[in-house]
């Protein structure tokens, strides 16, 4: 199948229901997510954005309503095709024991392999080309767990990037790091965006981290969208307040011009 060209809107969905048994997490969401920019997912624990993200990567069936790809069915998709359009990177992915980076690298050519894999030269320099953009091609013969919790962030990534997909999602892509390697991963996730025009969405807790790092900005509350649009549209105190339960000082970052926010009170 030939790949159209990047729409506007490569990801949208109409009517969304997504349940866990009769829980329903969202139940009626219609969203279109903008082509060559890198968005951020925000919003209180439990209300649905990782389980969007898993939904718009296929990794999370469909109560009701849709999802679409570059204006196609996601679920009427060959799953090949669907990988090499996007690459997802979810929470907390593990690897067996004793396997290395380059090895880990390696699975991101799945997609474009045919039934009996073949390194072919085109792999060889996607490979190449992924670690080298991740800066882990000094690390590609250490195993996985002999990294610090950066490095083995930036191996996946680079696994993702070897796909050579022009969407990538990051469910909560920083958790679990310290501050210095939070920066590594959200700077290499603008910096995709910036110079190989990648559409980036990541889930985010971190609201500064999101509004520093991010084009556009979704608010979800309750499963739906509560507000979309630029940081400084976006972030208000009236959103703070109604999303988050926050009082908060919304200051401009004298670096970027973009809100910082310092939360300093409960709303109840």
């Amino acid at each position: 199948m030939t790949r159209p060209e990047t729409p506007a809107f490569p990801l949208s969905t109409h009517d969304l229901k997504l349940a866990y048994g009769t829980s329903v997490i969202v139940p009626h969401l219609n969203l279109s997510l903008k082509g060559g920019l890198v968005t951020s997912i925000i919003g209180p624990n439990g209300c649905g954005k990782s389980t969007l993200l898993r939904a718009l990567a296929r990794l999370r069936p469909v109560t009701g309503g849709n999802v679409e790809l570059y204006g196609q069915a996601l679920h009427s998709l060959p799953s090949k095709e669907v990988a090499r359009r996007l690459a997802i990177l979810p929470q907390g992915p593990t690897a067996p024991e004793g396997l290395s980076v380059e090895e880990l690298v390696w699975f991101g050519r799945h997609p474009h392999q045919g039934r009996f894999p073949v390194r072919r030269p085109e792999d060889r320099e996607a490979v190449a080309w992924a670690l080298s953009q991740t800066g882990m091609t000094i690390f590609a013969g250490r195993p996985l767990e002999a990294l610090s919790g950066g490095q083995r962030q930036r191996a996946w990534i680079a696994m993702s990037l070897a796909q050579q997909t022009e969407i990538l999602l990051l469910d909560e892509p920083t958790t679990y790091l310290d501050l210095s390697h939070q920066l590594e991963v959200l700077q290499l996730a603008q910096r995709l965006n910036r110079e190989q025009g990648k559409t980036v969405v990541m889930v985010l807790h971190e609201l500064n981290q999101a509004v520093r790092y991010s084009d556009e900005i979704i608010a979800m509350q309750g499963g739906e969208v509560y507000a979309q649009g630029r940081p400084e549209d976006v972030l208000t105190p009236e959103l703070l307040a109604d999303v988050f339960n926050l009082k908060a000082h919304i200051l401009s970052d004298p670096d970027t011009g973009r809100p910082y926010i310092i939360p300093y009170a409960l709303t109840r």
